[in-house]
């Protein structure tokens, strides 16, 4: 039996809330412990309602959703949120700084004339959000039971792809580990980097782009799960945050180094030669994984494109897309990194591929950066 989610709903329509009450009754093992009008009601009634979960929503009049979202970091509390938003350019914006502020998530607000199936859209975003949240639970359990005996590096339990711990290289801080039988991949000339992330992904972001340097000579390709027009502004958020340059890519765009291509929501991104240079392209390809953009795609992509000199990453993110694209990447040569448990909001799309045997290194976020350029320097 699943453990019981305690919700608090925060909207600053009566309809609205009611709305949400009423389909979250018809999500097993959820309890809605309570609600509130506005930003600063839920603030006063969160201690006393104690949710594990709030769904929060985006604009409101006097506290909007960031500003509750920084309040309760401030606190070091322990509740998540998953944001609703309208979907326009603003709301758009507005989301993806909650999303950066530490959101779990975020949901559409359907629009569409037909009350019935708005209805019937926000219950199945609804179930899935709450099921990644689920999942984020039970990933969090294995960070305290992480066994290194007489070390003070930790290796994930209960993993099919035994995980031994490289104590090389403590000079740049990074406590990776190797998985078993990876390769050294010494005397490769990457050409490219390849990242995807999905639930959790744009803080993962910003960590990683912000901490690499700015002249790495290479593109830096990014499928981060989001809509379209969200990509627009994460990838715009990220810019401002970043040393290196940061885009939301275009179909046709010139590919440069030391940039960043955020793949657009709602498309596939590729990599394509057009008179001896490469290029992005964009697609309306069926969705992977259940996925446009997907990880994958792109991930098989960019290996074929510079011939597997690549690097990919793979950071938090429910499902499994990206090990098969990381498994296309390992057989042309290429080298994987996943991110560590600790510190994933969800531990599935990394623990796929390194329980596939695909990762060459499980590095915990604030140390990605770092070692992708160690893997550049010592190549």
């Amino acid at each position: 039996m699943a453990e019981v989610v305690r919700v608090m709903i925060v909207d600053d329509s009566a309809l609205y809330r009611q709305l949400v009450r009423n389909l979250l009754r018809e999500i097993p093992d959820i309890e809605v412990v309570g609600s509130a009008s506005s930003g600063s009601e839920a603030l006063e009634k969160i201690d006393s309602f104690n949710p594990d979960l709030l769904t929060l929503d985006v604009e409101m009049p006097d506290v909007n959703g960031i500003a509750v979202l920084r309040a309760l970091r401030q606190k070091r509390s322990r509740v998540k949120a998953i944001m609703l938003s309208s979907l326009t350019m603003n709301g758009a914006q507005v989301t993806t700084d909650a999303l950066l502020a530490g959101a779990f998530d975020f949901i559409h607000k359907p629009n569409n004339l037909d009350a019935t199936k708005n209805r019937t859209v926000l219950l199945q975003q609804l179930t899935e959000k709450i099921e990644a949240f689920r999942e984020s639970l039970k990933s969090s359990l294995p960070r305290r039971s992480f066994l290194a005996k007489g070390s003070g590096d930790k290796t994930p339990a209960n993993s099919s792809s035994p995980l031994n711990i490289s104590k090389t290289h403590d000079d740049l801080g990074i406590h990776a580990h190797l998985a078993s039988g990876a390769g050294t991949h010494s005397g490769i000339a990457f050409e490219a980097i390849a990242i995807g992330s999905s639930t959790g992904g744009p803080v993962a972001l910003r960590e990683v782009l912000a901490k690499l340097p700015v002249h790495t000579g290479l593109p830096v390709f990014v499928v981060q799960h989001m809509p379209a027009h969200y990509t627009t502004s994460l990838a715009d958020r990220l810019n401002d945050a970043c040393r290196i340059a940061v885009c939301e890519a275009r179909d046709g765009m010139l590919i440069e180094p030391n940039k960043v291509y955020i793949a657009p929501g709602g498309s596939h991104l590729c990599v394509a030669t057009y008179h001896g240079k490469k290029i992005i392209r964009t697609t309306d390809d069926p969705p992977e994984q259940s996925c446009r953009p997907a990880v994958d795609y792109t991930f098989r992509s960019v290996a074929e494109a510079y011939n597997g000199k690549v690097i990919g990453v793979v950071l938090t993110g429910m499902g499994r897309d990206g090990a098969e694209g990381c498994r296309v990447i390992k057989q042309r040569g290429g080298y994987v990194i996943a991110q560590h448990p600790e510190g994933c909001v969800v531990y599935g799309m990394p623990k796929v591929v390194v329980e596939q045997g695909l990762a060459d290194r499980v590095v915990p976020l604030d140390k990605i950066a770092a070692w992708i350029s160690f893997q550049l320097a010592a190549n």
